[in-house]
């Protein structure tokens, strides 16, 4: 298949998840023989972050004003089997417009479906939903499942609506051995969001200051001065995606802490979740509805509620631990890796072209 894509940024993971999920999905298509051209609107904030140049069988086009490629837009849509447009991309509906015209299959992918169902739930609705909503997509992809399915279809009349969850390309996050000998004890990587800090305070600052003669790593950007008051707390402002694996295997355990729209709705697992199983380290998570079918609880992943049950999970044997990585890493590299997800993105495209 030749697909057309439209969305916010591959090139830069500067403060955007959305950038390592294109990056291992569109491997994965390649690999299986399709091509992808990418739309990439040039954003300062991006385009002075750029991590990414891209790869074999994408084709990523760079622009200032979609007014002025709308020519190269329409015929590069008229020659694809599928175009698509995704959640914050900056014309997205310019975009579909002229998919829409041409008469090409077209899917829309909602990285962001809770907090999309969030806003329009509060009268403020993304410049990427017009106001008909997502009636006339063809496809509606979400990557998150459960409830935010019957949102898509009940808030923004959706017609046929699919989950893609997260994935971690294997060829990246693999285990490296740790360059110190002495591993931090638990880490986490995340940009900064106002409803994720109380849950920062309570599984990862509280427990750094349980443990003054601990090193506990985070790594993200955005974040007020005065979070990391604990002299036990390394901060990395930013750590680009060929380095995660050295970030998740420095450490021995790693948390995962989910934003409060995503937990609220469930099925919503973070790429972090399969990028650092794939590295070996496990993982410790906050609650949420559908995190079984992503990973045991107690076997592939620790579920926690308060600081007091990370310091638990803290001290338990080598052996446990090591246990729990590798029954992670063998559920991931089954089931979560960004082949496995391009596998069933053809999947549904096939069928909902049919």
């Amino acid at each position: 298949m030749n697909i057309v894509i439209f969305g916010l940024s591959i090139s830069s993971s500067w403060g955007n998840g959305h950038a390592t999920i294109w990056r291992g999905l569109i491997r994965g298509l390649v690999g299986m023989g399709h091509s992808v051209f990418f739309f990439e609107k040039n954003v300062p904030y991006y385009e002075s972050n750029r991590d990414f140049t891209g790869c074999e069988g994408l084709t990523l086009v760079f622009y200032d004003s979609f007014s002025k490629i709308s020519s190269l837009v329409s015929d590069t849509v008229k020659k694809s089997d599928v175009s698509m447009v995704t959640s914050y991309c900056p014309d997205a509906l310019e975009a579909s417009e002229i998919i829409f015209q041409s008469g090409i299959f077209s899917v829309f992918y909602d990285l962001d479906t809770p907090v999309t169902l969030y806003n329009i739930k509060n009268g403020n609705r993304p410049q990427y939903i017009g106001l008909s909503g997502l009636d006339q997509y063809d496809l509606v992809l979400s990557y998150t499942g459960g409830k935010a399915l019957d949102g898509l279809k009940s808030v923004l009349s959706a017609r046929h609506v699919f989950p893609l969850y997260g994935c971690a390309d294997p060829f990246v996050y693999k285990y490296i051995k740790p360059v110190v000998k002495s591993k931090t004890v638990l880490s986490y990587l995340g940009t900064f969001a106002g409803d994720r800090q109380q849950k920062l305070e309570d599984l990862f600052i509280r427990p750094a200051q349980s443990l003054p003669q601990k090193k506990f790593l985070i790594g993200g950007a955005q974040y007020p001065p005065e979070t990391f008051r604990s002299k036990n707390i390394i901060h990395k402002e930013h750590v680009p995606p060929p380095h995660h694996r050295f970030f998740y295997s420095s450490s021995k355990f790693t948390l995962n802490i989910t934003r409060s729209a995503m937990a609220e709705m469930g099925y919503c697992p973070s790429g972090r979740l399969f990028e650092a199983s794939l590295c070996g380290v496990p993982i410790i998570s906050d609650r949420w509805e559908g995190i079984d079918l992503f990973f045991e609880p107690g076997g592939e992943i620790m579920l926690v509620d308060t600081s007091q049950d990370v310091l638990d999970v803290l001290s338990m044997s080598d052996s446990r631990r090591e246990k729990i990585s590798r029954r992670a890493v063998k559920r991931a590299s089954e089931f979560h890796t960004s082949e496995k997800r391009a596998r069933e993105l053809i999947a549904i495209l096939k069928e909902g072209k049919e």
